[in-house]
């Protein structure tokens, strides 16, 4: 199904040597800027997400402007990991070697992923993991700029504009088959200085 929507070399990168050699060094920075954090945070806060969640893609740093009552999160390295001070647990795991998550079913009220949905080269097999590990009705936020590694980043995202990413991102939803009704919107003022602030998210059926 995938194949059939996405055309060859969409999931391809340029640079297709282990993940693992290239998140090896810590980087204790932020990839967006302070506003489009803010609009990572209010939309958190908007969606209530202030269960158990999941921050996948996670570093040193989780965008929430109030602390869930438990936070865990997974990522590719340690060192930023273990310096994130909301996450009460940690994994360190790479989604691109293998998409299944390390939890059981219904583990999650909700997930996040921010501004890394472009580096996954199986979004839909990861999507219906999450889909698995989220209750019935627990959201999967997802939230990209226009700001990436272009090195890692799949070359369809590369090739696509901020309109064509939303469309890419609401189609990984549709084809994981695990989520209802999705929704999209740029969450910075448009025509505005700074990165841009989009996402998407849906509530596992």
């Amino acid at each position: 199904m995938t194949d059939a929507v996405f055309p060859p070399g969409f999931f391809d990168r340029a640079d297709p040597s282990p993940d693992t050699d290239f998140y090896g060094p810590p980087r204790l920075v932020t990839h967006i800027d302070d506003r489009a954090i803010a609009a990572v945070g209010a939309l958190y806060a908007e969606l209530g997400l202030d269960g158990e969640v999941l921050d996948l893609c996670s570093s040193w740093i989780s965008h929430f402007t109030t602390p869930p009552r438990r936070l865990v999160g997974l990522g590719m390295n340690e060192a930023e990991l273990a310096a994130n001070p909301l996450l009460a647990a940690h994994v360190v795991h790479d989604l691109n070697t293998d998409p299944s998550l390390p939890f059981d079913d219904g583990s999650f009220d909700d997930a996040t992923c921010c501004v890394s949905v472009d580096y996954l080269v199986e979004p839909v097999a990861v999507l219906r993991e999450v889909a698995r590990v989220l209750r019935p009705g627990g959201r999967f936020v997802v939230t990209f700029s226009n700001r990436c590694f272009p090195t890692k980043a799949i070359r369809g995202w590369l090739a696509s504009d901020d309109e064509t990413h939303l469309q890419i991102v609401n189609a990984f939803f549709a084809l994981s088959e695990g989520f209802g009704q999705v929704t999209g919107a740029l969450r910075t003022p448009p025509g505005t200085p700074g990165d841009p602030l989009y996402a998407v998210w849906a509530a596992a059926l």
